[in-house]
């Protein structure tokens, strides 16, 4: 037995007055306990108690001992329940990193459900489209929509997003509709700066995917400021169906080429460092976005399947 648990068997015997007892009390045999208590005062090197048939005396020593050692077992036991209290009702404060997308239409809308159901966590939210460190920036999870690299995090996958091509009513009315992958060369397609493979839209063809660079007037940083300029009719998008599809449902944005568009899913995932799942605030959020999410909410409602041709 460790340190807190010799101490243990000579605060119960003090407290039940005889090893008989305190041995009945802890599962163990009198000679068992006796032999912790005699360890005990090896180890300290002074007498804690005088044994006699009838009971226990404790020494001046005994006393000073008895009295810190009941806080100490306290104060472990106060602790070990404190911790199992923290993994059926999280708290404290979680810093979450989400991209813009995901976060401005799924996660706020979602948070009320999570504040209500953990009152006591308190979240820091920053949503930005670059991809951070998460251990220099102090973030506790990050949800990101690309394949996690980095062998230091953890990555619980929530659902695959699937890319939509997309424009506006007013825009396909005044521009008119493509009808081949290949006559979005002639359409206004905009993208998202600085990343130049997602000018090339992919297409499923007999022999295989086919790719089309496409072009426009018009790139952005974040999937956000591409949304409002397509439902502006400003020109073609092809944005994961989390930004779009809301859009879809309400009409205001119309799917194009559904029949032939290679979806390309995207895995939408959890991430955060090794470590952090044994934290209950990190595994409440991510349970819960499992929960909310893994059904695609955002998909339902909305046929993409037979767009425009």
């Amino acid at each position: 037995m460790d340190t807190p648990g010799e101490m243990k068997a000579f605060v119960r015997a003090v407290e039940l007055g005889g090893f008989s007892a305190a041995a009945r009390d802890l599962d163990l045999t009198p000679s068992a306990l006796s032999k912790l208590t005699t360890r005990l005062e090896d180890r300290l090197g002074v007498r804690l108690m005088n044994r006699t048939t009838r009971k226990l005396a404790l020494t001046a020593e005994g006393e000073a001992y008895f009295a810190s050692a009941k806080r100490i077992l306290t104060e472990i036991a106060d602790a070990e329940a404190e911790v199992t209290r923290f993994a059926s009702h999280p708290k404290g404060l979680l810093r979450v990193n989400v991209g813009a997308a995901f976060g401005l239409h799924q996660l706020v809308p979602a948070l009320p459900k999570f504040l209500e159901r953990f009152p006591e966590v308190e979240l820091d939210i920053t949503v930005t489209d670059r991809l951070v460190d998460l251990v220099e920036e102090g973030a506790d999870v990050a949800i990101r929509n690309s394949v996690l690299r980095d062998s230091s995090l953890v990555a619980k996958k929530i659902c695959d997003l699937h890319r939509v091509v997309c424009a506006s009513p007013g825009y396909l009315k005044k521009h008119g509709i493509p009808k081949t992958p290949g006559a979005l060369l002639e359409h206004n397609c905009i993208s998202i700066s600085g990343a130049p493979q997602l000018r090339r839209w992919p297409f499923d063809t007999p022999s295989g995917t086919e790719f089309v660079e496409v072009r426009g007037n018009v790139s952005a940083n974040n999937a956000e400021t591409l949304l409002q300029l397509a439902a502006n009719g400003v020109g073609i998008i092809r944005l994961t169906d989390v930004i779009v599809g809301d859009g879809i449902r309400a009409g205001w944005l119309r799917p194009i080429l559904s029949d032939v568009h290679h979806v390309e899913p995207v895995p939408l995932s959890a991430v955060y460092p090794h470590g952090k799942h044994k934290s209950p605030r990190v595994a409440a959020l991510v349970n819960f976005l499992v929960e909310q999410f893994a059904d695609a909410p955002w998909r339902q409602g909305v046929n993409t399947s037979r767009g425009l041709a």
